[in-house]
Formats: C-alpha cells, sequence, structure tokens
C-alpha cells in the first residue's frame, strides 16, 4: 500500500517516525519531502509541487499530521480531490478546537486519529493485509 505524508516543516522529526514505522510494515512511501531544503527558487517550488502531486496521485492514502502548513492543507484538498483515504492525525484533537480547524477537517471522508503516533500507525494498517 502506497502512502504520503503531509505536514509542516516544523514536523519534519514526527513525519520522518510515522513513515520509517510504516515502511517497517511494508508500505511504500510515495515522496519524501523531508528530504528537501527549502527551496529558494520558483523553479524549486516548481519541482517540489510536481513531486508532491504525483506523489499523492500515486498514493492510497494520505496523512495529514496537525499543525499543518499551508502545503499540507493544499495536499489534503488535492487528495480529497481525487477521494484519496485521508487521515488527518490531530495529536492533541485540535482538530475540535475552533481557533485552529478547518471546515474541511469534518467532512465526512476525512478519518481523524488521535493519540500517540503509535496510535495513528496501528490505525492506519488496521484491516490492511500487505
Amino acid at each position: 500500500m502506497n502512502f504520503y505524508v503531509a505536514s509542516s516543516f516544523h514536523n519534519i522529526k514526527q513525519v520522518r517516525d510515522v513513515s520509517e514505522r510504516l515502511k517497517r510494515k511494508g508500505y511504500i512511501h510515495t515522496y519524501d519531502w523531508t528530504q528537501n531544503s527549502r527551496a529558494s527558487t520558483v523553479e524549486e517550488l516548481k519541482k517540489i509541487g510536481e513531486m508532491e502531486k504525483l506523489a499523492i496521485i500515486e498514493s492510497d492514502v494520505v496523512l495529514v499530521l496537525l499543525p499543518g502548513g499551508k502545503g499540507s492543507h493544499v495536499e489534503l484538498g488535492i487528495a480529497l480531490g481525487l477521494n484519496k483515504r485521508v487521515i488527518l492525525y490531530s495529536p492533541q484533537n485540535e482538530v475540535t478546537d475552533f481557533a485552529l480547524t478547518t471546515t474541511f477537517y469534518h467532512l465526512p471522508e476525512v478519518e481523524v486519529c488521535t493519540g500517540s503516533v503509535e496510535e495513528l500507525v496501528d490505525y492506519v494498517t488496521a484491516g490492511n493485509v500487505l
């Protein structure tokens, strides 16, 4: 099963942790944006955007780890538009904080997972036979 992890640069360690845990369970990471340095030119932004879009297209599941940045919310929109399985990870249940939430977090097709990273990985892999 292919997966993509969307989040902000502030969450790089957590993104890498989740990715490594899923890969150890046989999942395939479609693109690891954490290996990039911050883009400094429009051409770099374009190239990264194309790779991230393709990674979402190739994914079976898209994980969005909160807090997210501008890019992760665009990625959420792409995934929803492509009818991908979307799991929103809200470790402290921030999704219910009206000052932090957004309408798209509450769509019926968005699965919300709270708790530890271990619980997130268990949630993603529950019932999936590779």
